[in-house]
């Protein structure tokens, strides 16, 4: 598993390495609660062990990011000193799937983690449907749909269009989308990826009129993010560059 380590003592970031390590899994570890949130933003991890006292965030405020803004459900486990019964409680409601306090025994840590990813993994059943806001993906049909009204797009788009409605508000960078959508990088240019996003914009009305915005980032890759509409003198006026303005739809792959 790829697990990522929320602390800030160097003495527990090297003993929970070394024994995640030595159980098989790849350790990540973040010192402040900021990196952390932006690289769970940026890429996929199976689990998180949060402490509760970083320096820049706390441990809560932390795991009611990754719940609230990043939308993820990865595992996470607290691993803190605070052993009150209502520091307890308050981690769970946040959103901790467990709660150790240290010292931590490495068996008894290994176990619980093993045990989260299990049940995370049980609950992840392939949707058959992912609903986004006006949009609707019907992934066994491989069809989309913007406020019930079929949207015409070819096999690429329809994966490009799930992968940004599933990761809404995150950095997709240029390697994880051309090998999500096109199975390779390397083959891939970097042309054809900005051919396909800027028609996947047009068809699906990814603009700010409509209250979407779909950017590239600058070295990076593309983001889709959900905003106020804004003003547009396209649809006021009628007269627009696209085809059915009306009839288009916003892309995130679930699963990154």
């Amino acid at each position: 598993m790829r697990v990522a380590i929320l602390e800030d003592d160097e003495s527990q970031i090297e003993l929970l390495s070394h024994w995640l390590r030595l159980a098989g899994h790849h350790a990540f570890p973040f010192s402040q609660g900021a990196d952390l949130l932006r690289a769970l933003g940026a890429d996929r991890f199976d689990a998180v062990l949060l402490d509760w006292g970083v320096s820049d965030l706390s441990g809560v405020e932390v795991l009611r990011r990754i719940r609230t803004q990043l939308r993820s459900s990865v595992p996470v486990l607290f691993c803190t000193a605070r052993a009150q019964e209502e520091d307890i409680v308050v981690g769970l409601k946040a959103g901790a799937d467990d709660y150790l306090v240290k010292p931590m025994r490495r068996l008894e840590l290994l176990a619980r983690l093993e045990a989260v990813s299990r049940r995370a993994q049980e609950r992840q059943v392939p949707p058959e449907l992912l609903e986004v806001d006006v949009f609707r993906a019907d992934l066994h049909a491989r069809t989309i749909a913007r406020d019930g009204r079929p949207v015409d797009v070819t096999a690429k788009d329809f994966d490009l269009a799930v992968l940004f409605l599933a990761n809404i508000g995150r950095l997709l960078p240029r390697k994880q989308i051309c090998e999500r959508v096109w199975g390779a990088y390397t083959q891939v240019k970097s042309r054809t990826l900005d051919t396909h996003v800027s028609r996947l914009r047009s068809k699906l009305d990814l603009t700010p009129g409509y209250g979407w915005h779909l950017a590239a980032v600058y070295g990076c890759g593309y983001r889709l993010d959900q905003i106020d509409p804004l003003p547009d003198l396209a649809r006021i006026t009628g007269k627009s560059g696209g085809s059915g303005l009306t009839d288009r739809l916003t892309s995130d792959y679930a699963g990154i």
